[in-house]
């Protein structure tokens, strides 16, 4: 009878051990465990974007600060260096479409981008100067180009029409004499009749214009002023101390390229640190609205877990109370 009694305690103790709610329970523990593991890593993932971004806000808001700084200190040079070329300007002019035999394109870029359009559209200009080709099918037109970006584009379509490339221009503080002594490196190693310099012309922040300055040799300019066209008033001029008057245009001229060149210089630098600068601020405000996605899917995803984690429990308490 004993026995009979614990056998049929033991089929009962057994039963209730194997029962279906007991089975059906821990299939949804791990079902839970597991689906827990893949919204954890989903969150994680947003977790990491969020940092990553935040990270980059702070570079860009960085880079704007410095862009800020540079630019003050640039932009009182550029605004000084303007009373150098204007007087020349209206002495030996600026003759655009003057038609020559030897054309060299001074383009001057940056180093360094993130700074816009301000490098692209240099090129942009001294290419369409290429193609114009102002003194006809026997003319030739060669490049000197001034950055690392103006060199990395014209490189690939021109390279056999690069005469000279300098880089690192903007590594110490610019000043005249820097740029007189690279004139003059230029005027020494390029034949030209006309050097049309390409560069940005600093407005605002905001905003720059694309200018071209062209620069006559001294034969040009002498023959333009006999041929009686914009530079016939050159001849009211006497010329003092005994020197010839080829001299004085050569020495005009040279004084003539080093000075719109410091401006040229001078004002590109200060059309890159605007353009740095607006990129840069708006680069932050791209990554804050970023930012607030991420912070909404964020959200989203752990309410969603939690929903379901909530759904699993009820769902657990009423099977086990069927």
């Amino acid at each position: 009878m004993a026995m009979v009694a614990s056998r049929c305690q033991g089929r009962r103790i057994a039963a209730s051990f194997f029962s279906p709610i007991t089975i059906r329970h821990s299939l949804a523990s791990s079902e839970e465990s597991a689906f827990s593991g893949v919204r954890s890593i989903s969150t994680q993932i947003v977790r990491n974007r969020m940092k990553s971004v935040k990270n980059i806000q702070k570079i860009t808001k960085a880079m704007k600060m410095v862009a800020a700084s540079k630019l003050r200190a640039i932009q009182t040079k550029a605004e000084n260096s303007r009373g150098l070329w204007q007087p020349f300007t209206a002495l030996l002019g600026d003759l655009p479409s003057i038609e020559v035999k030897k054309t060299v394109v001074v383009t001057i870029s940056s180093d360094k981008g993130l700074c816009g359009g301000i490098n692209s559209t240099a090129v942009k200009i001294s290419r369409g100067l290429h193609k114009l080709n102002f003194g006809g099918p026997e003319a030739e037109c060669k490049y000197v180009i001034l950055g690392e970006k103006a060199k990395a584009q014209l490189i690939r379509d021109s390279k056999k029409d690069i005469e000279l490339s300098i880089i690192e221009l903007q590594k110490n503080p610019l000043n005249y004499s820097q740029v007189a002594m690279l004139a003059d490196d230029i005027l020494k190693n390029v034949e030209y009749d006309a050097l049309r310099i390409v560069y940005s012309k600093f407005q605002s922040v905001v905003s720059f214009i694309p200018s071209v300055s062209t620069v006559l040799s001294p034969e040009i300019v002498e023959r333009e002023a006999e041929a009686g066209g914009k530079l016939a008033e050159l001849d009211l001029y006497e010329i003092e101390g005994g020197e010839a008057k080829s001299e004085v245009l050569q020495n005009l001229t040279e004084f003539q390229f080093s000075c719109v060149m410091f401006n040229a210089v001078l004002e590109n630098a200060c059309s890159e640190q605007g353009a740095r600068m607006s990129a840069m601020d708006s680069s932050s405000r791209n990554a804050g609205e970023m930012l607030d996605r991420l912070t909404l899917t964020y959200n989203r995803t752990r309410q969603a877990s939690i929903t379901t984690e909530l759904i699993e429990i009820i769902s657990g308490a009423s099977a086990l109370e069927g």
